[in-house]
């Protein structure tokens, strides 16, 4: 649990639920500080209400989120987090701690168990099809049509969307920048080559929000560096919210205003860079990565 001090505005919308008094010693509350229900949240989760009610806009919110499978394991354990519109929010956290889980979700892909994602006002479960709409998922392990050339393939996922394909086409080609190679078949790209056509997919419909699963995973220096950069620029240009994972913690510094550090399914901090470098003490987030997964054990 985590030490918290309510602030005025929400310590007076408790003190008026008065039904709930002596009911537990934390209320339940929904995402915009009103009460909606007579059963407890934890600390972490009225911090997040009470974060929530000081901002004016939210590209995500995820509240008490679980989803457990049949075994009874929970790959994702009550994660409670916001995400601010324009920001890059990294999540970071060892292999099966939940990241591509919660990615999967927020991108409509998966149900959840419990708890409620919702992405620009929609949620993810009872507007599945809205979700999609405004959204961008990449996964770690996407492909592309091997057959086509990189223009034909952008040319054919720019057909499933709204608008003037031939301009988003165009948009996709500088996003890659792949030269001469973009009317070359995809099967002849290179690694690095393939991941910034699909970079190039993923944003060049400027999407509200992109999800990006370990955007730069198994590419050599110089691709990963392209990727870094161009995606960064891009959505810090327009204005675009990316939420991505990622195991490489120097990307993650370089990129995200804020990161979250997951592990067996919950979150066990978020800030920015800076403030968690400062409160650990460390010269990097690998340092606090370290750390964090070293006391969540």
């Amino acid at each position: 649990m985590v030490d918290f001090v309510i602030s005025e505005n929400l310590h007076a919308r408790l003190n008026e639920a008065d039904w709930l008094k002596d009911s537990c010693d934390s209320m339940r509350l929904d995402v915009d500080g009103s009460v909606s229900a007579s059963f407890c949240m934890s600390p972490q989760s009225i911090r997040f209400v009470e974060r929530v009610s000081k901002m004016s806009t939210h590209a995500v919110v995820i509240n008490e989120l679980v989803k457990a499978y049949s075994t009874g394991l929970k790959a994702i354990d009550g994660v409670t987090l916001a995400v601010d519109e324009g920001e890059i929010f990294g999540l970071i956290g060892p292999n099966g701690a939940g990241k591509t889980t919660t990615l999967r979700i927020l991108g409509a892909l998966l149900k959840p168990t419990s708890g409620k994602v919702t992405v620009l006002g929609h949620d993810v479960v009872q507007e599945q099809m809205t979700v999609r709409g405004l959204i961008s998922y990449l996964p770690e392990d996407a492909g592309a049509y091997e057959n086509l050339s990189g223009r034909e393939y952008l040319a054919f996922m720019a057909g499933f969307y709204e608008g003037d394909a031939k301009k988003t086409v165009d948009i996709g080609v500088r996003i890659a920048d792949l030269k001469e190679r973009i009317d070359s078949r995809i099967k002849e790209y290179s690694k690095g080559m393939k991941r910034r056509l699909l970079i190039a997919r993923a944003l060049m419909t400027a999407p509200k929000l992109a999800i990006l699963d370990e955007p730069t995973a198994g590419l050599d220096v110089m691709h990963a560096l392209y990727v870094r950069e161009r995606v960064k620029g891009l959505i810090k240009e327009r204005g675009t919210t990316a939420v991505l994972s990622s195991h490489n913690l120097l990307e993650v510094e370089f990129m995200c205003d804020r990161v979250a550090l997951i592990d067996h399914g919950r979150i066990h901090e978020i800030g920015t860079p800076s403030e968690l470098k400062g409160k650990y003490g460390a010269q990097n987030l690998e340092e606090v990565f370290m750390e964090v997964v070293k006391h969540a054990a």
